[in-house]
């Protein structure tokens, strides 16, 4: 290790400490030189006893800054790996960055651009709007047009920061596993990979523009959801311009009733956006946290979403989509035997898995949760539970759905949040239902040749000259096998011949030379022998080359 990451671990543990995070530390005989070497530590004391553990955590990742506050923020979305007292401190993890001088930032964007800001821009704000973890944002207008924009630009430092944290992270997961008892089944190092990766796509600005470029063409003349124009010219890896947004924040409910907006019409809406993108478009905004999430002045009584910040997106292919429909609608029917077989059907759990057992065990996880009135149960915990239960019989993470999940989590708790009677299986199940309707039968049939008819209309011209190939092909072919067969007769047919010249070969040899030597006098007759079954026995030998 350098001497920056010696001091950089030292502020980490220093950090941890104060916040005495040592409680993590389970007590066990492997954990005693840790524990011993915690006591020789006294000059770092908890510095928060009054606080429960789960705030304590989340203040000392905002303590350590960027790259541990996205951590956290990821985290905070595997609630399968954390009781409920630590992942909901870790939901409420916001970027509380503070903003880089707008001097540097304003070099960057020259930097990206290739010439000053004021070639292409008016009214450059050189105090950024807002600031955030891995970049942040800056107003101004374009010159060509008078534009309102903002330009987004990743933060000049993070890159070596993100470096050195990720090889001290990837360290302490290696370790995970031997000091925690339940640390095989919390896959730390498959946790730290998909965090990296997550950290690495959202420092190119070109994806998150593509991205966007893609859900704003999917929501086109859309009354549920508004994506920002991206000004793709002007972007960069580092940089990002795009149509600068009013809207009211998703988490300001005092400000949407001010202004008369419909919050029961609001919330059905977003459940309808979540499931569009999921069903519809498999391409679904997975960052949707409220500080990415607005509401347009424009028509409250018929409100619109703005989405922005699309540097994490999730998609599911057909048959994952397929198989989750069906599971949410087998789930709230109460068929656990449905459920299970889609499961096994889908490849989630092993082919060999008892559906009897998993059946039983779903039934045993879920039944309580339906002692509920629908209008109170969880969509997003009925998928935490169903999953659950699923990684108990040998259920591989599924990436995507792990986003889904998050996304779901995010989405309901906004929904009831703006109306906290909004019953999301009522909003979702004729969705639901629908879809899976119009994935099989005619309408599907119908769509699938509309689909293919540029395909067969290209290749309709060239079918004479394809069954004249085949034709011709098929001829040589058989041409081929004919000569074929009749090589391997003939070679039977040669080494039965041979055999039977070496057998009588052998016989006329083996009979004349005995004759020969019992007799005493010379037999013209088995010296005749001897020679016709040398000179056969090299006949049969040359046909056998």
């Amino acid at each position: 290790m350098t001497f920056g990451e010696i001091r950089r671990l030292y502020f980490i543990i220093r950090v941890f400490l104060s916040y005495g995070l040592d409680e993590l530390i389970p007590v066990m005989r492997l954990t005693v030189p840790l524990r011993l070497w915690r006591k020789s530590l006294f000059w770092m004391p908890n510095r928060h006893p009054q606080l429960p553990l789960g705030e304590r955590l989340r203040l000392a990742l905002e303590q350590l800054g960027p790259v541990w506050i996205k951590f956290g923020q990821m985290m905070s979305t595997r609630r399968d790996l954390f009781p409920p007292h630590i992942a909901d401190q870790l939901a409420m993890l916001q970027d509380r960055v503070a903003p880089f001088d707008g001097v540097l930032a304003k070099q960057q964007i020259e930097l990206s651009l290739g010439k000053p800001v004021e070639a292409l821009f008016d009214n450059f704000d050189i105090k950024p709007l807002a600031s955030a973890s891995i970049a942040q944002v800056h107003t101004a207008t374009l010159k060509e047009n008078g534009r309102e924009v903002v330009i987004k630009v990743i933060r000049p430092d993070i890159l070596p920061v993100i470096v050195a944290d990720m090889k001290l992270i990837h360290r302490m997961a290696r370790w995970v596993p031997r000091l925690l008892p339940d640390g095989r089944r919390l896959r730390p190092q498959e946790v730290v990979r998909d965090y990296e990766k997550t950290l690495i796509d959202e420092l190119n600005l070109l994806r998150e523009a593509a991205n966007a470029i893609q859900l704003r063409r999917n929501f086109d003349n859309s009354k549920m959801l508004y994506v920002p124009e991206i000004y793709s010219d002007y972007c960069s890896e580092t940089m990002l311009v795009m149509e600068r947004i009013y809207g009211i924040p998703i988490s300001d409910v005092v400000a949407l009733e001010q202004h008369g907006v419909n919050m029961k019409l609001l919330a059905e809406r977003g459940v309808q956006v979540f499931f569009t993108q999921v069903f519809r478009d498999s391409f679904f905004h997975a960052d949707m946290h409220p500080g990415n999430i607005f509401v347009s002045y424009e028509h409250p009584e018929d409100p619109q979403y703005i989405g922005i910040d699309c540097g994490i997106v999730g998609s599911l292919n057909k048959e994952d989509k397929r198989y989750l429909a069906e599971n949410f609608i087998a789930f709230f029917n109460r068929d656990y035997r449905k459920v299970a077989e889609l499961h096994v059907d889908s490849g989630w759990v092993p082919p060999d898995t008892n559906v009897e057992d998993f059946e039983f065990a779903i039934r045993t996880v879920c039944e309580p949760i339906f002692e509920k009135p629908l209008a109170e149960i969880s969509f997003g915990h009925v998928l935490l539970n169903l999953f659950n239960t699923a990684r108990r019989f040998n259920m591989e993470v599924q990436p995507q759905l792990v986003l889904l999940q998050k996304t779901l989590l995010y989405v309901e708790g906004v929904g009831r949040q703006l109306y906290p009677q909004l019953d999301l299986w009522k909003t979702a199940k004729p969705f639901l239902e629908e879809w899976i309707k119009d994935q099989i039968g005619i309408p599907a049939i119908v769509r699938a040749l509309k689909e293919k008819a540029p395909f067969w209309a290209e290749k309709l011209p060239e079918l004479p000259e394809l069954f004249y190939d085949s034709l011709r092909q098929h001829k040589h072919l058989q041409r081929s096998v004919d000569k074929l067969t009749h090589d391997l007769k003939t070679e039977r047919v040669r080494h039965h011949q041979s055999r039977y010249l070496f057998g009588v070969g052998a016989t006329l040899l083996l009979t004349g030379t005995a004759t020969l030597l019992t007799r005493p006098e010379w037999d013209l007759f088995s010296a005749a022998m001897v020679a016709g079954g040398i000179v056969t026995w090299l006949i049969g030998w040359r046909k056998t080359g």
